[in-house]
């Protein structure tokens, strides 16, 4: 028993000799993966360029029939990118009716937050489930770390 316990202490005490030793600044990392993930992650990116749309949620500030519909539909999406540039206005026609939608909003969280800025000049407007256009992602860059030596 003390032996094995010395046999353990041992084997610890060598343990944190050798991370000790080790540079944290260098090193590399190798990752041994199935060659199949790979075929599903372009299978996926395939996938994704055919796919235009996605589910998720716009604002209907329009609906209209009639004659003159379309001219007032396209004076108002006209107001609306000058009001809101940050959304893109969308005209959508189902017999009889003209309809504008504003947004590409993922979720309905989203669309509450943007409905609640549009309700003070619209307040006919509502939310509405619809197939969104793919939301621009931002991506973050990281400044180029220097080493040290």
């Amino acid at each position: 028993m003390k032996l094995r316990n010395i046999f353990l202490l041992l084997l610890i005490f060598i343990s944190f000799r050798a991370v000790k030793a080790q540079n944290p600044r260098e090193g590399s990392l190798l990752v041994l993966q199935d060659s199949r993930l790979d075929s599903l992650l372009w299978l996926q990116e395939q996938l994704f360029k055919e796919q235009q749309y996605i589910e998720g949620f716009r604002i209907q500030v329009f609906m209209e029939s009639g004659n003159d519909a379309v001219i007032h539909a396209q004076e108002l999406m006209d107001k609306l990118a000058v009001d809101f540039p940050q959304w893109k206005t969308y005209l959508s026609y189902g017999q009889p009716y003209y309809r504008v939608h504003i947004g590409d909003f993922r979720d309905r969280l989203e669309a509450e937050a943007a409905l609640q800025m549009l309700n003070r000049n619209y307040k006919q407007a509502f939310i509405t489930r619809d197939r969104i256009a793919f939301p621009e992602l931002h991506t973050f860059s990281t400044p180029n770390k220097q080493r040290h030596e």
